[in-house]
């Protein structure tokens, strides 16, 4: 399967961010609007949900609604306030090494992918991640040394909150510590479960079990997979091998410290790496995240993407993953 990366760097919002939406904007509007408009919050209250939650990231969703035209459905797609439902996979988990590095397989539907980087440096604070909804993001890093990941909860509840795409966004532009994450992830309400890990420089850690119909649980968890603290979803839970992949990742870290290098590659190899797309979950990517040096590594079987937040280099890439067989070495 090929896949048609892209790194772009703006500092401010401006052409190049809206040169994105026009370019993503038709599909996620259908997406958006699959179960009509109405069935989404209108919005005022949208815009008064993101100033109860999230108030500093107001302004800088003024600005985007602006570039985006300013029409009424931009504006509540952007909230991110109770968007339709998207579940994942993906599996993430912390090296036991002394050096902070949280690496994360991302699995989902290339069709519903934006293969894209971005760099920004909005309201003075440099972030870098993988893009998701045109201003959220689904990993990142950002310039005081923070890192975080998401896996999907495997849970069916659906809820009042936010796609949790902008609350990883809002963490990278609001905390400098894993403590200031783990606040701010306890408090803002999510629409779906997820969890969420976050490291930061000190190598301290957490993995919070976000979810829309229940207090966040923040643990000291290493391992995130696609399940809470027990499986709740059994066919989900079958069908993405999550108790598989956790227990597998937990021996690794349990049985002796093992180098980096070869941590890293267990993520590009069964069961962590899933070639299964045509079943709508395979593992678009590897990231590597190191909080110390601000860089991210995006890894493929075949392909490696080194990024630095501070010396960041927009580009493409074409990338091709295997598709049916399990991935080799």
């Amino acid at each position: 399967m090929q896949l048609n990366w892209r790194a772009i760097s703006e500092d401010h919002p401006g052409p190049k961010w809206a040169g994105l939406f026009r370019h993503y904007w038709p599909d996620y509007h259908r997406w958006w609007a699959r179960e009509g408009a109405e069935a989404r919050p209108g919005y005022l209250d949208s815009r008064k949900a993101l100033r109860a939650h999230m108030p500093e990231m107001v302004p800088l969703y003024d600005q985007l609604v602006e570039l985006a035209g300013g029409t009424d459905h931009a504006a509540r797609f952007l909230s991110f306030y109770c968007p339709p439902p998207y579940l994942s996979a993906c599996s993430q988990a912390i090296w036991p090494g002394k050096e902070p590095v949280l690496v994360r397989n991302y699995d989902y539907s290339p069709k519903a992918f934006d293969s894209l980087t971005l760099r920004t440096n909005w309201q003075g604070r440099a972030v870098m991640g993988t893009s998701d909804g045109l201003w959220g993001l689904v990993d990142g890093i950002n310039d005081a040394g923070l890192a975080l990941s998401l896996t999907f909860g495997g849970r069916r509840v659906v809820g009042d909150g936010f796609g949790v795409p902008l609350i990883l966004r809002y963490v990278l532009q609001t905390c400098e510590t894993t403590a200031e994450a783990g606040r701010v992830l306890a408090r803002v309400p999510t629409h779906m479960s997820y969890n969420v890990t976050v490291i930061d420089a000190q190598r301290k850690f957490l993995t919070a079990l976000m979810a829309p119909d229940r207090k966040t649980i923040i643990t000291h968890q290493a391992v995130a997979t696609n399940h809470q603290e027990r499986v709740e979803w059994a066919s989900h839970a079958r069908f993405t091998a999550t108790v598989e992949r956790e227990r597998y990742l937990l021996q690794r870290l349990t049985l002796h410290v093992e180098s980096k290098e070869k941590f890293i590659k267990a993520f590009l190899r069964p069961p962590l790496y899933s070639s299964r797309f045509d079943q709508g979950f395979g593992t678009i990517y590897t990231a590597v995240l190191r909080p110390r040096q601000r860089q991210m590594e995006l890894r493929w079987p075949h392909a490696s993407w080194p990024l630095d937040l501070h010396d960041f280099r927009e580009d493409t890439r074409v990338i091709y993953t295997p598709e049916g067989d399990a991935a080799t070495e």
